[in-house]
């Protein structure tokens, strides 16, 4: 073997071990946990925290005096809906997932009933038009059938990030509050602090 196909040869050894090494180094470990695990990777909001929030709140709010001195027309129960949460926070959170945990929590207390949210009651409606023109009459549903909700919860998610050197405090308030859908009178508020600190040596951005 000549002189250039050593090097050719070489030069290719060389390059496949270079791939198999880059190989090597971008595996990652995977490994499946259950999914109300707590587990914090970069300190910002998580599916945790939304779950935690939600049946605070509303453990707190199912719990108050005000479920008894509020006169509902459909009785005992107070017919709920959510209305806006709001992020106010610097984070991309899916304030759709808080709702959720919102829902669960209501739906779970037997303590209150839950509607659906205004984009949900669209779709609904949608539905029941198209019923009345394609559907075999005895399966068509009644327009202006709806139950109608006493009660609708509004909120905002905020937060305060305080940095020095390599450490880093991230503060998170929930406020919640119940609104009378009838005489627009704030009934229930409530609030929830969690408060992070961080290592700045294991952030990642």
């Amino acid at each position: 073997m000549n002189t250039k196909s050593l090097l050719i040869t070489g030069l290719a050894a060389g390059l496949l071990a270079a791939g198999c090494t880059s190989t090597e180094q971008a595996k990652r470990s995977v490994s499946r946990v259950e999914s109300d695990k707590q587990i914090d990777l970069s300190g910002k909001w998580n599916d945790t925290d939304s779950r935690l929030v939600a049946e605070d709140l509303l453990t707190d709010a199912l719990n108050s005096a005000w479920l008894e001195n509020q006169d509902f027309a459909g009785g005992t129960k107070p017919v709920i809906t959510v209305g806006t949460i709001k992020n106010k926070t610097a984070e991309h959170i899916d304030v759709s997932i808080f709702i959720k945990d919102i829902q669960r929590a209501v739906i779970n207390s037997q303590k209150a009933k839950f509607v659906a949210s205004k984009p949900q009651k669209e779709e609904l409606r949608d539905e029941r038009r198209e019923q009345q023109q394609f559907a075999r009459e005895e399966t068509v549903k009644q327009m202006a059938a709806e139950t109608g909700a006493d009660v609708m919860l509004q909120g905002q998610i905020s937060s305060i990030i305080d940095q020095y050197d390599n450490q880093r405090v991230i503060f998170y308030q929930v406020d919640l509050e119940a609104v009378n859908i009838e005489s627009g009178e704030i009934i229930w508020q409530g609030q929830k602090k969690i408060k992070k600190f961080i290592d700045q040596d294991k952030w990642q951005l």
